[in-house]
């Protein structure tokens, strides 16, 4: 190969020996075993058939996306939709795939508003008005198409297989179905489904969806056309229009699945690679560890640790309410939010002695809500190096609680997740303005945090769910990675969260002990304390360094982690 008279260059021994430098500082090029976590079970086990059967890590996505859709009805389903954030070890290639549901083109900003202009939650919660139109079935298509190595009708076998045959519930089930009783009563279709003799069904209890079988075979035969359109379609139009929603034909067959690049940035010498808008998961992370990389050491260890953690989550959270939405109708000055130089502006006037007040507007300030007890996160690890995290959801525990009948699909309440009055706090607490207001065919904001950490020691695959928590969560996660702790106190670790409005800081048991609390109180901070712990992490951690692979499952569920 001639190269230019004058060029720079290496010669090719020297070329070759800093490949090989830059090769064995990174550590093995492949893992040396395959790893699952998920938020259940048959899920995990599930991933593993399909690798098992030649699949790579993004049929495993597929596979476990839609068993989770079948198991824990009552976290995600075919009626929502997620994030998926992809890793491709061949060329290392990443990117997110927004499946986030869309609202529908009949939406508008005062959908929820009764007739004096005040909010009416309700409306956005339950009944198939507050669904949104779901992104999951999408997702399978593409990721099967686009990234997987088998058929779509493979990768979807074990999912018809469970809905056919049944699973038997657990107490998770009928916690939640329990809690949301009244919602699934209220929808006939709903009732037949997950409420047998319009009960909570029993411990153990062999639960079969037939309606769901057919949906599933359906998308396993026809691809997306399976529920984007045809017979499919109009049932689910004609059973959402007949409960008083505004979804339409034209809604299903404009919904796509977006390929966006993620959020990127630097800690401590690991690489963050995470969500982006319309999550506000990445941007918020990248805020919060720009502000930490600028605090005094100090201030990141012992008794200030609470405190720092609590004021870098204050103001990202303030500027998540007042800058982001969806990227395809929002302009937000993304790289200006995520810039080292912007986090030391924000965090300039941090007062090692004092918390710095959220401010309150007239009413913005809820005083109540609801815990985060939905949604569903999952992270794989295939042994080519490819990894995926996914986070999804259908909002609320059950979703809207509405099923149209002759599907077999729960729909989501993600409409809840917009911003239906500047200030109003949604379900979960959470306060917006006009870049999260409701629009036709708008997605709407939203916390999922899926999230890959990679340095020359290891590769970190992590997410939660856990409504407004979830990012906090995941920030703590990402500390205890870079301290260098096994994987399973990443997941384990007693958490604190705090979210600019309500200006309050909740803490799990063992979170902080009593001088911890005392501390934080003496500057002013407003604590309260979480009796039931909040999350359900599942995480991966390849360590490079020792050349082992390690899974957890967040203690605080019934998942399963799996290295094989």
């Amino acid at each position: 190969m001639r190269r230019h008279p004058g060029s720079p260059g290496l010669g090719l021994l020297t070329l070759l020996l800093l490949v090989l430098a830059i090769a064995s500082r990174a550590g093995p090029v492949t893992p040396p075993k395959a790893a699952i976590a998920t938020a259940h079970p048959l899920a995990t086990e599930a991933g593993f058939s399909i690798l098992a059967d030649g699949g790579n890590a993004f049929d495993a996505a597929v596979t476990i996306s839609a068993v989770l859709a079948v198991v824990e009805p009552y976290n995600s389903g075919l009626g929502g939709g997620g994030f998926w954030l992809l890793h491709r070890a061949a060329d290392g290639h990443e990117v997110m795939l927004d499946g986030r549901e869309r609202a529908p083109l009949a939406a508008h900003p005062d959908l929820y508003l009764d007739a004096r202009g005040q909010f009416v939650p309700e409306l956005a919660l339950d009944g198939p008005l507050a669904a949104a139109i779901p992104g999951l079935p999408a997702a399978f298509c593409h990721l099967a198409e686009h990234y997987g190595r088998l058929p779509l009708a493979k990768s979807l076998e074990p999912a018809i297989g469970l809905a056919r045959d049944g699973f038997p519930v657990d107490e998770s089930y009928r916690r939640m179905a329990t809690w949301r009783l009244a919602a699934l009563r209220a929808s006939p279709a709903a009732s037949a489904q997950f409420l047998p003799g319009g009960e909570v069904p029993p411990l153990g209890y062999l639960l079969r969806q037939t309606d769901l079988a057919a949906t599933l075979t359906a998308l396993a035969t026809q691809g997306c056309d399976g529920f984007y359109a045809g017979p499919l379609a109009e049932r689910l139009v004609s059973g959402v229009r007949a409960a008083g929603g505004i979804w339409s034909l034209e809604d299903l067959a404009r919904y796509r699945v977006v390929e966006r690049a993620p959020i990127v940035a630097e800690y401590q010498g690991w690489r963050l690679v995470s969500a982006a808008p319309p999550s506000s998961g990445g941007v918020l992370l990248a805020q919060m560890l720009n502000m930490l990389a600028v605090l005094p050491p100090d201030q990141l260890k012992g008794e200030p640790r609470a405190h720092a953690l609590v004021e870098v989550m204050r103001r990202a959270y303030r500027d998540r309410a007042a800058y982001l939405g969806d990227p395809d109708q929002v302009a937000m000055p993304i790289a200006r939010l995520t810039d080292p130089d912007y986090a030391a502006g924000l965090i300039r006037d941090y007062d090692p002695a004092r918390a710095t007040p959220s401010r309150v507007g007239d009413g913005c300030e809820p005083e109540t809500f609801e815990e985060g007890r939905d949604t569903t996160h999952f992270s794989i690890l295939d042994r080519d190096g490819n990894r995926v995290a996914a986070t999804l959801s259908i909002n609320y525990p059950f979703g809207s609680g509405f099923v149209p009948p002759g599907t077999g699909v729960l729909l989501n309440d993600e409409m809840d997740d917009f911003s239906a009055q500047p200030g109003v706090a949604n379900v979960y607490g959470l306060v917006g303005g006009e870049a999260n207001a409701i629009a036709p065919g708008k997605r709407m904001l939203s916390s999922m945090s899926p999230t890959f950490l990679e340095s020359e020691r290891g590769v970190a695959i992590l997410g939660t769910p856990g409504g407004s928590r979830i990012i906090g969560m995941v920030l703590q996660g990402i500390l205890a990675a870079v301290e260098g702790a096994p994987v399973d106190d990443w997941v384990a670790r007693p958490r604190i969260h705090h979210q600019y409005l309500p200006d309050r800081v909740e803490y799990e048991p063992g979170a902080l002990d009593a001088a911890g609390q005392a501390a934080m109180r003496s500057r002013g901070h407003r604590l309260e304390p979480v009796e039931r712990g909040f999350g359900n992490m599942q995480a991966i951690h390849w360590d490079r360094v020792g050349g082992r692979v390690e899974a957890a499952s967040d203690p605080r569920g019934a998942g399963r982690a799996l290295v094989r």
